[in-house]
């Protein structure tokens, strides 16, 4: 159920690929369309914003400012960037933590935004670690949702198994399905085939009490043969790279094939509006950004080239998490599947080893 209060988002204006300006006029966006529910919180050089925000006509009032005097370049290392204690960042997620926002939406550098989170708002009772989510198109018309894409390149089966949870969760919440069907991807759908980390974590989701339907391949992710594929971050990165090389490889196809002769151009023309429909369906700029699921708060992780409309769709994800509730669910979900005899032990070194987190 949505909560109709209002929410604010803190949006983290400095250090992405693409600059500030398209940044700032994505965040007004949002809440010029989402209304009087939204809050947005524009941090970064208050200079910066407030001369585009003069430029800007029409700024609603549910946009405000947040000063950091510093910001965390891209090519910085993650562990260099949690060290900066003024960055737009660490701001941003410190407003989170003192439960002054509801929810934080950054496309500056991924490690800093993951590294800082964890510092400053830690992890969910449960979660060992966390995952970036990666929504996928289908031929269904509804995603398949991988994690992790990226947040650690290697795991243990009990992480793959709270991710799984997770998962799971955030299907539900945000695609309305009650029992999503995950998967869990391998290189064949036999018990028997995969590595060490998939034959144990296969062990402990089929005894889960989630919708575990077994292993799956990496052509069922694009087909829809579940709703949630899990997998480690090496994995999983490599996957969403490939998805994003996608789109570009099919518009440099059709451009070619066009340039052929004339029967090819009328083709085209015909054909222009379903082609422009299947390259939005992998333009990374519908799905906004990518939740970081795990740590105490509401973070979406958006391509550090976004433009405004990919920044607006990200803050609208983002309050649509933090207003139905997606911590409290997530928390109660791992209680039920993490915290029980099934997947986690009353004894405390026999959790350390597998990784979990019990809480009697």
């Amino acid at each position: 159920m949505t909560d109709s209060r209002k929410h604010t988002v803190v949006l983290d204006v400095m250090g992405a690929d693409s600059g500030e300006v398209g940044i700032i006029d994505g965040g007004v966006e949002a809440a010029r369309s989402v209304g009087r529910t939204l809050h947005v919180i524009l941090a970064g050089d208050r200079a910066i914003i407030e001369s585009r925000l003069g430029e800007t006509e029409n700024v609603p009032e549910n946009v405000s400012v947040e000063h950091a005097a510093s910001m965390v370049p891209m090519h910085m290392a993650a562990s260099d960037g949690v060290r900066i204690k003024d960055s737009s960042i660490r701001v941003g997620l410190e407003l989170v933590r003192d439960g002054k926002a509801d929810a934080f939406v950054s496309p500056g550098n991924t490690g800093a935004v993951m590294g800082t989170s964890l510092l400053t708002l830690g992890r969910i009772e449960g979660v060992s670690r966390p995952a970036i989510t990666g929504a996928f198109p289908t031929w269904t018309g509804r995603p398949t949702v991988v994690l992790d894409v990226g947040a650690n390149a290697d795991g243990k089966p009990a992480h793959l198994s709270q991710f799984a949870v997770m998962g799971s969760v955030y299907y539900s919440v945000v695609f309305g399905e009650e029992s999503p069907r995950v998967g869990l991807i391998s290189i064949g759908e036999e018990r028997s085939k995969g590595n060490e980390l998939i034959f144990n974590a296969h062990k402990l989701l089929n005894n889960s009490k989630i919708n575990f339907v077994g292993n799956i391949e990496g052509r069922d992710i694009l087909s829809g043969t579940v709703n949630v594929a899990v997998t480690d971050g090496f994995t999983g990165n490599v996957i969403l790279k490939f998805a994003e090389s996608i789109r570009p490889f099919l518009v440099k196809t059709m451009q070619r094939q066009i340039q052929t002769n004339i029967f090819s151009r009328i083709g085209a023309i015909l054909l222009l509006p379903f082609l422009r429909r299947m390259r939005s369906r992998f333009d990374y700029a519908e799905a906004g950004g990518a939740p970081l699921l795990g740590v105490n708060g509401v973070v979406i992780i958006c391509h550090g080239a976004s433009n405004a409309r990919a920044i607006c769709n990200g803050i609208k994800l983002a309050h649509e998490l933090a207003s139905r509730g997606l911590l409290k669910r997530i928390r109660d979900e791992l209680v039920t599947n993490h915290f029980g005899r099934n997947n986690g032990t009353t004894s405390e070194s026999q959790n350390n080893r597998d990784g979990i987190i019990h809480s009697s």
